[in-house]
């Protein structure tokens, strides 16, 4: 099984970020669709694409797809796949979620009852017996039904890529760690330049902006499901690839990196998080009001999550702290500010026009990131 291929799930909006990533990591991107990334690589691409992709949700080992407009042509497909390559006679299987865009077949539930019925029918034949034990590793399938094409993935990741393991403690509606990097990934941004998040929360755009900073690899730090596939996916690969992550860290590299919250807890609970994440020396938290913000030096960045008013009470809030981050994003020298909000007058506040706008989905919440962009720095200045 030396050529496979991989879908890596993303958030709608950022496929181009996630492909710029793995092809990056030196892989063929096959196919981009709504919400994925298809990919060529061998076993060593299935552990380096765990560890290292910041903007995935998690890597998928593709078994097959097919055709299918009825129940029995669901049933008879997914039998049809070489299952027993996979799943050994006592590995744990099941269709963990399974989604349906614009297919006559529309139940998760039942796709997800007829699928594991087809794949016991096929497993029994192969390895003649009637009932399993189910006692070994895990193998989780994740379905995807798109104009009646079905494709079906096993979840060599376990918990979603966004859980780097570093962020024990969160805010009340904390963004995702692959959302904030893919984020971070949309700006000219570099590890060179300062960058401040006025709405810090619980920390994780100056987290993962200090781990991209260091190099340090987004999963170096946290378990996954293939680990235990041992007939698929030797120890020696993800050995391998756990050794390249670590030879890359660099937290000798200076920054200018800060993020500030109105919340002396919100600000303790980032500290502890960075201190989780291995870069607490290359961030600077402190408690400040965004109508405080000011920096001396000239070109950096603004990258933040500002408050939505997602409940009531908030909303009243939301006019003077939107006008206050205008007011002083308008004071700093030559900056840039990029801002993802849900809440729909943020412009008219902030007293501007983006120059761009990106519509960008926030788990379920429709939202957009709104980019204020600065002047280039000198040619000299931006090769500090």
């Amino acid at each position: 099984m030396e050529k496979m291929y991989f879908i890596a799930p993303c958030h709608f909006g950022l496929e181009a970020v996630l492909k710029r990533e793995i092809t990056d990591l030196g892989y063929e991107v096959s196919s981009v669709e709504d919400g994925r990334v298809t990919f060529v690589g061998d076993e060593a691409a299935l552990c380096r694409a765990n560890i290292f992709l910041r903007t995935a949700e998690r890597i998928l080992l593709k078994i097959g797809s097919f055709h299918a407009e009825t129940f029995e042509e669901l049933f008879q497909g997914t039998r049809n796949l070489p299952w027993e390559a996979y799943i050994p006679e006592d590995g744990k299987f099941w269709v963990a979620k399974a989604a349906s865009v614009k297919s006559k077949l529309f139940s998760p539930s039942d796709i997800q009852s007829i699928m594991k019925k087809a794949i016991v029918e096929r497993l029994k034949s192969v390895y003649h017996i009637q009932w399993f034990a189910e006692s070994g590793a895990s193998f989780p399938l994740r379905v995807f039904l798109m104009k009646d094409e079905v494709v079906v993935g096993l979840d060599t990741t376990g918990e979603s890529l966004h859980k780097r393991g570093y962020r024990k403690l969160t805010a009340k509606a904390p963004i995702a760690e692959n959302l904030a990097a893919a984020l971070i990934m949309l700006t000219p941004w570099r590890r060179e330049r300062i960058l401040v998040d006025p709405f810090c929360g619980s920390g994780t755009f100056p987290i993962e902006a200090a781990m991209m900073a260091a190099h340090m690899a987004p999963g170096m730090n946290r378990s996954f499901l293939a680990e235990d596939w041992g007939h698929l996916i030797s120890r020696k690969s993800w050995y391998r690839a756990v050794d390249e992550a670590d030879s890359m860290v660099d937290l000798d590299v200076e920054t200018d990196i800060q993020g500030y919250d109105i919340d002396d807890k919100m600000v303790a609970i980032a500290r502890e998080n960075a201190r989780l994440a291995g870069v607490e020396e290359m961030i600077h938290f402190q408690r400040r009001d965004v109508g405080q913000l000011s920096h001396p030096k000239k070109y950096g960045f603004l990258i933040t999550n500002p408050p939505y008013g997602e409940r009531l009470e908030d909303k009243e809030a939301l006019p003077a702290l939107y006008r206050a981050l205008g007011e002083r994003y308008a004071a700093l020298d030559s900056w840039s500010m990029y801002v993802i909000s849900a809440y729909e007058q943020a412009e008219e506040h902030i007293g501007r026009k983006a120059d761009k706008n990106r519509k960008i989905y926030n788990g379920m919440m429709k939202a957009y990131f709104y980019q204020f962009m600065g002047p280039k720095p000198p040619y000299r200045e931006n090769r500090r």
